[in-house]
């Protein structure tokens, strides 16, 4: 362990400060040090906490010269609990990193430069998440049950009593439901409790790794009556999930631009961000530029987020999932709001997708792409296979979604380099204020 002083040239995918020691005797660069709550501009003291060859992980101990972005955290548990990594950064200043991490990832992994930078899209910095994994654990030397995020590079459950960035009634129930918890029978067998608000219900789901007993499951119902929410439990992995009370409520969101009301539960993978995701429907939507006569495909299409609006739009949409119960889901939605018949899901691991799966599937005139952090290696691979022996089956425009700027750069390459494409359009969307994720556009063109 040793303390330094270093400058701070910019920021990490991980919101650290980025800077060098000075160069070695030989003219080479200085190692690289990631500094935990540095800010680009500043000039910093800290502490390293895990040296290799080529970089070192720090933390900040000391600020020399401020940055005059660096803002003052609104949580009070800003500094340990791992929910945030950016409060300390003024919220438009983490826009505009966010998208120079975009580009960087496009240039720096690929050699590829979007045409044109798209402005990035912004909603609310508070109270803006509708989904959460909360942790829960009984914690003996405290006497407490602690419900929250992680700590910071922790197991640990951080202490939190308030949490600014979930809606202000859902903070308003962590200290009543650590007390809750505690008072339960299963007190110490209850490790998570995932939070999902939808347009008119909010669902807590309890993991109960035992079962409850007649008074554990009075106090839940007290509870909800209490806090207006419905219980799930789920004894086992989330299929296992089930409704407790109080029952015959509906858990959905909507995209009004389109007339689509989307079921869902709360164990389903859903955007943290309803205010966000219209904008990014809206905004796919209107990239990917739709004629009534088109067949489209949605791939990674989940419970149908997009195939649905694109079925308003769109003569087929085919939208593709690698599991049968979410493309069940998906058409049964699809059905509820009126487009069962302009919309046909299959089931593919995506993650293995062939030029021939592609010809099998048949011509696409667009494609939506929405990968998770793995992104779409395969699928692009598949379409560069396809340029050479079915150049005619390529489809002329491509909106690709992502959640991760690294893997959007890597699968850009391939589109770009080998499938003949070009990046007209980026950008980034702020989906999770305060943190490191960067949620991003690109818009991809037949050359």
């Amino acid at each position: 362990m040793h303390d330094n002083i270093i400058e701070i040239k910019s920021l990490d995918q991980d919101a650290r400060g980025v800077g060098h020691m000075e160069d070695n005797e030989d003219g080479t660069p200085g190692k690289v040090v990631f500094v935990e709550g540095a800010l680009p501009g500043e000039r910093v003291g800290f502490e390293t906490f895990k040296k290799k060859k080529n970089w070192e992980a720090a933390r900040m101990t000391a600020l020399h010269r401020q940055s005059a972005l660096r803002v003052t955290p609104k949580c009070v548990h800003f500094d340990y609990c791992g929910g945030c990594s950016m409060q300390h950064l003024e919220a438009t200043a983490q826009v505009a990193i966010k998208q120079r991490s975009l580009e960087d990832n496009l240039w720096h992994l690929s050699k590829v430069k979007s045409e044109l930078m798209m402005r990035p899209l912004q909603g609310p910095t508070w109270g803006y998440r509708y989904r959460a994994r909360l942790s829960a654990r009984w914690v003996a030397k405290k006497n407490t049950v602690l419900v929250g995020f992680h700590e910071k590079k922790s197991v640990f459950v951080a202490d939190i009593r308030s949490c600014q960035v979930v809606p202000k009634f859902v903070s308003d129930m962590f200290m009543p439901l650590r007390a809750l918890i505690g008072s339960l029978s299963i007190y110490d067998k209850v490790p998570q409790l995932e939070l999902a608000i939808g347009e008119a219900l909010t669902v807590l789901v309890m993991r109960n790794m035992a079962p409850l007993t007649a008074d554990d499951e009075a106090k839940l119902k007290a509870f909800a009556d209490q806090y207006a929410i419905q219980w799930w439990l789920q004894p086992k992995g989330p299929e296992t999930a089930y409704p407790f009370y109080p029952l015959g409520k509906e858990l959905y969101y909507t995209l009004p631009e389109f007339g689509i009301r989307m079921p869902f539960k709360p164990v389903d993978f859903t955007q943290v961000n309803h205010q966000i995701n219209r904008v990014l429907v809206h905004k796919a939507l209107r990239h990917l530029d739709v004629q009534p006569q088109d067949r489209v495909a949605d791939l990674f299409c989940g419970l149908g987020n997009f195939t649905l609006p694109l079925a308003t739009q769109a003569r087929e949409v085919v939208g593709i999932e690698g599991s049968t119960t979410l493309t069940e889901r998906a058409q049964e939605n699809a059905v509820v709001n009126g487009v069962g018949d302009k919309t046909t899901f299959y089931c593919r691991n995506l993650f293995e997708v062939t030029k021939d799966d592609l010809v099998a599937l048949g011509k696409f005139d667009r494609m939506l792409i929405d990968p998770p952090r793995d992104g779409a290696m395969a699928l692009s691979l598949a379409l560069a296979d396809l340029k050479e022996s079915h150049p005619e089956m390529l489809p002329k425009r491509i909106v690709y979604v992502s959640c991760s700027p690294s893997t959007l750069a890597r699968d850009a390459g391939v589109l770009v380099h080998r499938a003949g494409y070009v990046l007209k359009q980026a950008g980034v969307m702020n989906m999770f204020p305060h943190t490191s994720h960067v949620e991003s556009m690109a818009v991809f063109d037949l050359a």
